[in-house]
């Protein structure tokens, strides 16, 4: 059954927005850290940001200056509380190890690595430090993860699902990391994979839905960032959460104590 996807259409609703809190009076009970982003993209330049505001050091590093990890030595490392990776996924595959190796706990926002998770995973247990991943930093989109959940129950009454997901041009996989995760998230409720339609087109930042549809009605779930700070924040808070902490852990089992 073919679906007509709502992403071809973006609804502009009214928005709250609530002005910039001080940590002072944010609730948080972390120490103020020396952060390094790897990645000078876009959303890494906004991850670099936060961590600034949020009254961290921070260093960022791009693509000509870590040739060969050449950044990520221990030495180099020696300061360095937290690593936050927002690159490639064949970058990520060479930071990771060599952030591993020099004892520093990382948080990793790129996707497109996962066939390697197990081998990662295996590496930050067999070392004294600690590594957090994501799909997707977004509170809302880990949101969206749970709400998904609970919609798949939809399958068992004669629903058929699509999952659409839309992104930049310049995204490097496809599907999305986050699509993966919701078809999962599903997967495993359901037992059923659903199919993923990708789009990669202009600027978007990133948008995901979910369609179940049945001869009498229709279903939309969908998701879609206005702008990269949602992103940008979950990562900073990641690093606040890991830094106490060692083992390895995704965002979508922590995102609530973040």
């Amino acid at each position: 059954m073919g679906l007509a996807p709502r992403t071809l259409r973006r609804l502009r609703v009214p928005q709250l927005r609530l002005a910039g809190v001080s940590r002072e009076f944010a609730g948080s009970d972390f120490d103020y850290m020396n952060l390094l982003i790897l990645g000078r993209g876009k959303t890494g330049s906004l991850v670099a940001e936060v961590g600034r505001e949020r009254r961290h050091t921070v260093g960022i590093v791009g693509a000509a200056d870590n040739r060969a990890c050449a950044a990520l030595t221990p030495e180099k490392l020696k300061a360095v509380d937290v690593v936050i990776d927002f690159t490639t996924p064949q970058a990520a595959l060479e930071n990771v190890p060599a952030c591993i190796r020099a004892g520093k706990k990382v948080v990793i926002g790129t996707t497109g690595w996962y066939s390697e998770l197990a081998r990662i995973r295996e590496m930050v247990l067999k070392s004294d430090t600690a590594l957090l991943y994501a799909t997707n930093f977004s509170i809302g989109v880990n949101l969206f993860f749970d709400i998904a959940r609970s919609a798949a129950a939809a399958i068992n009454f004669q629903y058929h699902g699509q999952v659409f997901e839309r992104h930049h041009a310049h995204k490097k996989d496809a599907p999305s990391g986050t699509a993966l995760a919701i078809r999962n998230v599903i997967r495993e409720a359901t037992g059923e994979e659903l199919e993923i339609i990708s789009f990669r087109e202009g600027e978007v930042v990133g948008m995901h839905e979910v369609v179940f549809e049945s001869p009498n009605d229709t279903i939309y779930l969908c998701h879609d960032a206005n702008s990269r700070r949602g992103f940008a924040e979950g990562a900073v808070r990641a690093a606040e959460w890991l830094a106490a902490r060692k083992g390895f852990f995704d965002f979508r089992d922590v995102w609530r104590e973040v």
